[in-house]
């Protein structure tokens, strides 16, 4: 189980994942409304990753840009590889 720190950027004009520092910044068309964005969050981490939503938990930050996310079935190192190899 891996864990990615995130900076989402809601209301963006397209998707984009960028790795900056410690943490991914990835922006998302969904406003914050809701749990509109971390729907979106999810599905979108879902796609890039290859996992089922299922597999995908926000364990901080909920109501917050900066969150910390969870990824059952792969290691932090096998994630920020296919981020970056998106």
């Amino acid at each position: 189980m891996g864990r990615i720190s995130v900076k989402v950027q809601p209301g963006a004009s397209k998707i984009e994942i960028k790795k900056e520092g410690d943490f991914f910044k990835i922006k998302l068309h969904a406003k914050p409304e809701k749990g509109k964005a971390n729907k979106e969050l999810v599905e979108v981490l879902s796609k890039f990753l290859r996992v089922p939503k299922t597999s995908i938990k926000i364990v901080s930050g909920e109501t917050s840009r900066t969150k910390i996310v969870e990824i059952e079935g792969l290691a932090t190192q096998d994630i920020t590889r296919r981020l970056l190899d998106k």
